[in-house]
């Protein structure tokens, strides 16, 4: 009798199994396919590398917003741009945070924000997309490309990519800090980004 009772279970578990599956499954991929509308800012983070002197250098941006829709499944209907609040810069020194706020670097006091707005970004690879946009820093627009790299992680994504833009474009170091015997001309931006949907939470 017992046999007979366990026998009867057996079929049962399988299926109740291969539902669970299922809705797992199923799930998942409606998490994934959930367009992603917001930035988790603590979360995020902008940052920067360079060489002074020949030496490599890097920093950050403390403080930046960001205005998202993204369908990973429609990339080319995507709205992506950043604002990066300048003044909030952390080299690592206090005297050179001070000294790259000022008129000759970014002159925060007459533009305070760099801006960045998506123009086109395509699918290239399975969760990897080329974006181009445009960047503005100090009254100078450039456009840059990046390769950005999408990572889920249960309801949030890990958007990650980077991109190297001349700091002679954007007047970045004028005066005698225009030549680059000191500080170079290249700066390499890296970026990294919590995005999730905002409706089905983090």
């Amino acid at each position: 009798m017992n046999l007979f009772v366990t026998s009867l279970r057996k079929p049962a578990l399988v299926l109740g199994t291969v539902l669970v599956t299922a809705v797992t499954a199923v799930t998942a991929v409606t998490v994934q396919a959930a367009t992603l509308d917001a930035v988790q800012i603590d979360k995020s983070k902008i940052g920067f590398s360079f060489k002074q002197m020949g030496v490599a250098m890097d920093g950050h941006f403390a403080k930046f917003s960001s205005t998202l829709s993204f369908d990973p499944a429609k990339p080319e209907q995507a709205k992506v741009g950043i604002e990066v609040d300048l003044a909030s810069i952390d080299t690592g020194s206090g005297e050179a945070d001070q000294e790259v706020v000022g008129k000759a670097w970014f002159n925060t006091a007459a533009f305070p924000k760099a801006v960045f707005a998506a123009k086109q970004i395509k699918q290239i690879a399975p969760n990897q997309y080329e974006v181009l946009g445009s960047l503005s820093i100090k009254g100078h627009s450039r456009d840059v490309k990046s390769t950005i790299k999408l990572s889920p992680q249960g309801k949030s994504s890990v958007v990650s990519g980077s991109f190297t833009m001349q700091r002679a474009d954007f007047a970045i170091g004028e005066g005698t800090w225009s030549k680059f015997d000191v500080v170079a001309n290249d700066i390499q931006v890296n970026f990294q980004f919590t995005a999730f949907n905002a409706a089905t939470g983090k």
